[in-house]
């Protein structure tokens, strides 16, 4: 009775160990003069949408990360969306992604 209390009062105090907790790493994806490198965070038994863009700036390699709401019941799918979701990134942002010169940076 009592570990089902503390599993019961671990679910709604954010007490989940297994919260946020990074997945193994996929190869990283060139898009344009990008790097794009999924990262889907395990929550529980599905995976967060997160990940990272790359570029080579004078030298430098600036980061930009991104997590967003989305979730899957798949690590497959979760990579494959997170890649998608890096392209609109780049797409959208076109230049200004990179021009502050923060090395990182949430995207």
């Amino acid at each position: 009775m009592a570990s089902f209390l503390s599993n019961l009062f671990s679910m709604f105090s954010g007490g989940d160990k297994t919260a946020a907790a990074p997945v193994a790493k996929a190869e990283p994806q060139l898009y344009g003069d990008c790097r794009i490198f999924a990262e889907p965070m395990r929550e529980g038994s599905q995976f967060r949408l997160a990940g990272r863009i790359e570029k080579d700036v004078s030298g430098a390699v600036l980061t930009r990360t991104f997590v967003r709401a989305d979730v899957f019941t798949t690590h497959d799918d979760a990579v494959e969306f997170t890649i998608r979701k890096a392209q609109q990134i780049i797409d959208q942002n076109g230049l200004s992604l990179f021009s502050d010169g923060e090395k990182i940076r949430a995207a």
